[in-house]
């Protein structure tokens, strides 16, 4: 007989981990350009918004690529298209090591969007192959969790890389590309072979726990709308597109603070590697919070306040971070705010799942994340220009505080209108 428990315990241990690992190296991968800006404006003659706009391509690229991926992703499996995905995205990312001009950098940051796209949607669908919808919430939170890592492990290497400026003829903005892409083309080769597509293809797993696993997940997905014959159809389904409009303000507030923190705490006057080392603080907090969170939303019937809550918390700190002067409670209110603005969205990915499976699911899915990601361009325009145009490095935070509140209250109303509907067909 199978023990559930077990059984997910075992599931968890063979891809959690590894899929936590890739994700860290994906989320580094996309935040080097915070701390190579640091040095890399300066080397190419670039104004803040400018550097901004390139850094910010990366979300045109990932917007126009994200749902065609994942459906690729539904045809040819995990283990293959996860691999293509890292190796391009490392192959793209060392490339920007030797940026000639603004020109080539806009077209690099284009290209690493368009090779990243679909990676984080695709695991978030995958997990729905793998788990129940009991344990959903915190498998993303735990996935997550390493986005924060990411962050914190992040911060002190990019600011170390800076200071291996001349080394080996390199300057320091350079190490941080070249020491960030060649770890992804090595973990993209290890994952076409250590990555299962499937429960039905594992090979740790026996047939006993295989067979579980499929009616478990095939009682919770009967009478659910199937999209599987056509998997853009999830493209045009209202609920979709809601979703989508709701998560902007998610993606926008974390891609602001985080491509931002950086400068902040270096206007506090440390060095560059005291300041990756300060910003490991709220990385650390979200952490924690991505556990919490998603956990307490698992064991909950209506999961809204845990989306919304955190995210209001978020905005109302990310506010108090612009009025205060003291240095050291706006660096507290900014650590508070991480927190706020990551802590629900594990929880967030949970909707979906309520009405789409199948390769609709591939396709709503990455759908979402990627219209939700269009924020990462409009925040690393929009708080660059907000800084030229005033000349205060903390005041773009009043701008994601707005946006994040607003997408709190947007969850509020799809979540009503998501119950209703279910009340209704019930």
């Amino acid at each position: 007989m199978v023990q559930e428990k077990e059984l997910i315990s075992k599931i968890v241990w063979r891809l959690m981990p590894f899929l936590g690992v890739l994700y860290l190296i994906a989320y580094i991968d996309r935040q080097n350009v915070s701390y190579a800006k640091l040095e890399m404006v300066g080397a190419l003659g670039m104004s803040e918004y400018a550097y901004g706009l390139g850094a910010s391509l990366f979300f045109v690229g990932y917007f126009l690529f994200e749902v065609p991926s994942n459906l690729f992703l539904n045809r040819f499996g995990a283990s293959r298209w996860f691999a293509r995905i890292m190796i391009t995205w490392g192959i793209v990312t060392v490339a920007l090591a030797y940026t000639q001009n603004p020109t080539m950098f806009y077209i690099l940051r284009f290209l690493l969007g368009v090779a990243e796209a679909g990676f984080f949607p695709g695991v978030l669908y995958l997990l729905t192959l793998w788990f129940p919808k009991d344990y959903r919430g915190r498998m993303v939170g735990l996935f997550m969790i390493f986005s924060a890592l990411a962050n914190a492990v992040g911060a002190p290497i990019g600011g170390m890389l800076l200071d291996l400026n001349g080394l080996l003829g390199h300057a320091g903005w350079q190490w941080v590309f070249l020491a960030t892409g060649i770890p992804a083309v090595v973990a993209g080769i290890v994952t076409f072979f250590y990555l299962d597509d499937t429960p039905e293809k594992a090979k740790f797993l026996t047939e006993d726990e295989k067979r579980w696993l499929h009616d478990r997940l095939a009682r919770e997905n009967s009478g659910m709308e199937e999209h599987a014959d056509n998997g853009f159809k999830a493209l045009v389904n209202p609920r979709v597109l809601l979703m989508a409009l709701c998560y902007i303000g998610f993606p926008l507030a974390a891609y602001g603070l985080s491509y931002w923190l950086p400068t902040i705490v270096r206007g506090f006057g440390v060095s560059n590697t005291t300041n990756g080392f300060i910003n490991i603080i709220p990385w650390v907090i979200v952490a924690l919070a991505l556990w919490v969170v998603p956990a307490a939303a698992d064991r909950a019937e209506n999961k809204t306040p845990y989306i919304v809550g955190p995210a209001f918390v978020g905005a109302i700190c990310l506010a108090l971070s612009a009025l205060v002067t003291s240095p050291t409670l706006q660096f507290a209110f900014l650590c508070v705010a991480a927190a706020g603005i990551f802590a629900g969205q594990p929880v967030f990915w949970s909707l979906p799942s309520r009405f789409l499976r199948g390769a609709g699911a591939a396709a709503g899915i990455a759908a979402i994340n990627s219209v939700g990601n269009l924020g990462g361009f409009v925040a690393q325009n929009v708080v660059p220009w907000i800084r030229d145009s005033t000349g205060n490095n903390i005041l773009p935070m009043v701008f994601l505080a707005v946006c994040l509140a607003v997408a709190g209250v947007l969850v509020i109303i799809v979540g009503r209108m998501l119950a209703a509907r279910q009340a209704a067909s019930a």
